[in-house]
């Protein structure tokens, strides 16, 4: 029987590119998003059959539950999730505002506690299966105009680190994903620019091979994940220095 996998986020973009990499090597794809329409498109390109649409609001607790029980009911099992769901806004001084900030974390933040958590629940039952939390380099430090965006992403890296221990005696292997820039819409939106920015279907292999190693982050580009990391490592007073030279020009 061909394995399960889970994509939130599916619609465009890097989960639509998991999805047809996943496909390739033979494992059912359920996808997830908001957009019907295009979920039912991406299932068509998909190679194999299958494959299961299944639309859904991340912010939506209640959903996600629905959503993981018809997987439970369809295939009796469930491999592998990514949770790869997310959006972006940045921010300036000029235009911090609440809503952006609520925006993000309800997304970003609990609309990954709103998958995770009925994914669980299902692997326990199982006593096995790989969950992939997507979060971002952008969580490793702070970063002119991702005030909001890289909270979520700081955030999601600690949960992970926390939870990859907790899970282990499950049996379920959950891992942090933590990409740099990755061509999709919300990247195309971008006025900035954009170092190693990679396409999606590159990112997507990425991934799918680290999650066949035995490490707990897949991280990529090496260049920006090692100079991201060299300035989180650095003395403040020298850290900060360096991080304004990419604040924006008024």
């Amino acid at each position: 029987m061909p394995k399960v996998v889970w994509i939130t986020g599916a619609s465009q973009g890097l989960g639509a590119a998991l999805a047809a990499l996943y496909a390739q090597k033979n494992f059912n794809v359920v996808l997830t998003a908001r957009n019907e329409d295009k979920l039912v498109q991406v299932k068509s390109r998909l190679v194999g059959d299958g494959h299961l649409v299944c639309p859904g609001d991340v912010t939506d607790e209640e959903a996600m539950r629905d959503i993981l029980s018809k997987i439970n009911a369809t295939y009796q099992r469930l491999d592998v999730a990514i949770l790869n769901a997310g959006t972006h806004n940045p921010l300036l001084p000029e235009n911090y505002n609440h809503a952006v900030f609520q925006q993000l974390v309800d997304i970003n933040i609990m609309g990954v506690v709103n998958s995770l958590l009925p994914t669980i629940d299902v692997m326990k039952t199982y006593q096995t299966g790989q969950i992939a939390v997507v979060s971002s380099v952008a969580g490793y430090i702070g970063l002119p105009t991702a005030s909001a965006y890289g909270l979520t992403k700081a955030g999601l890296i600690n949960m992970c680190e926390t939870m990859h221990v907790e899970l282990r005696s499950y049996g379920i292997d959950l891992r942090l994903v933590s990409p740099g820039f990755v061509r999709t819409p919300l990247t195309d939106k971008n006025d900035f620019p954009m170092p190693f920015l990679l396409e999606p279907e590159d990112a997507a292999q990425r991934i799918y091979r680290g999650l066949q190693k035995n490490t707990f982050e897949i991280s990529f580009p090496w260049q920006l994940v090692w100079a991201l990391r060299l300035l989180r490592a650095l003395p403040y007073g020298l850290s900060l220095r360096l991080t304004s030279l990419f604040q924006p020009k008024s």
